[in-house]
């Protein structure tokens, strides 16, 4: 074999190897847990994703009436506004306003050792606007926080 072919050969390799980790992921896990934390605090959503699906995971062990856990995205302008409706909304809904044009997406509240998951349009989402997403748990939102940008 010459060096030309045995080249061709590794980056032929290398390109196949390498196609399905480029391909869009089109979901994202997150994790809540007792110290009313995520493991993450921004998400980019790739443009070329027809649906988003995020997975929540309670990796606590407290009940979810005492520290219960939900995903809710916004605009950022909204975030606040969506919070303090949920709260008075209250625990059968979600600690999420019935209704609300506000709130792109949102998971059911969930306690330890819990999952739901949520996909939402990506067409929803326009390029250069601020998203936020949050626990609406009562009291939560100011430290259980994070960013959502569309990604090209």
């Amino acid at each position: 074999m010459t060096i030309k072919m045995k080249n061709a050969t590794a980056m032929l390799l290398t390109t196949l190897l390498a196609g399905p980790a480029l391909a869009a992921t089109c979901d994202v896990e997150i994790e809540a847990n007792d110290a009313m934390q995520f493991n993450k605090s921004s998400i980019a959503v790739p443009a070329s994703c027809k649906q988003f699906t995020v997975k929540l995971k309670h990796v606590g062990k407290l009940p979810k009436t005492a520290m219960g856990h939900n995903w809710v995205l916004s605009k950022a302008a909204d975030a606040q506004g969506v919070a303090a409706d949920g709260m008075a909304a209250g625990v059968d809904k979600a600690y999420v306003k019935a209704g609300d044009a506000r709130v792109i997406a949102h998971t059911k509240v969930i306690g330890g050792g819990e999952a739901d998951a949520v996909a939402f349009d990506v067409a929803k989402l326009k390029a250069g606007e601020a998203y936020a997403w949050f626990c609406s748990f009562p009291g939560h939102s100011s430290l259980m926080k994070g960013t959502l940008a569309l990604a090209k």
